[in-house]
């Protein structure tokens, strides 16, 4: 019989060569109690984001964020997937929100602050969001060049 921790080691293993399906069919079957566990849910949640699965992001997010506020992660994928609902501002809150509680935030989190900030008619917040962003890390403004959410900006490549 194969452990719990092996089909999560099997499943992690699917998901990083972007099999989120055999991924998620790792995980059929095991006990809910080893399913709530931190390492469980975290990959849990890297499968729904892997899998667009937005309403299920929303439900396990909360679960990780509750275990350990400090976490960037499962705010960035909870407000992300508020987001690809169409639930911007509620993404932008939220995410304002982990910010202050995030340990150490990363540039993701104000680049995304400043994509919800765009679409929402706020460009002057996102100039300045993302400014702050590609002065922390200059191979952010590549990405933003082709981000969608933030063509209301008008960057140019020079």
């Amino acid at each position: 019989m194969i452990s719990p921790e092996k089909h999560l080691a099997y499943a992690v293993g699917y998901l990083t060569l972007g099999l989120h399906t055999e991924a998620r069919s790792e995980l059929t079957g095991l006990p809910p109690e080893f399913l709530a566990t931190q390492p469980a849910l975290q990959l849990r949640l890297e499968i729904a984001m892997a899998g667009n699965a937005w309403a299920e992001v929303i439900e396990l997010a909360p679960e990780l964020v509750a275990a350990d506020n400090t976490t960037e992660r499962p705010w960035i994928a909870w407000a992300y997937a508020l987001r690809e609902l169409q639930r911007v501002p509620e993404a932008q809150e939220l995410l304002l929100a982990g910010r202050q509680l995030i340990a150490d935030p990363g540039p993701i989190v104000d680049y995304n602050l400043a994509c919800y900030a765009c679409l929402l008619g706020e460009l002057d917040d996102a100039r300045i969001l993302l400014a702050s962003v590609c002065g922390r890390d200059p191979a952010w403004r590549e990405i933003a060049l082709t981000d969608p959410d933030l063509a209301a900006l008008k960057l140019d490549s020079h």
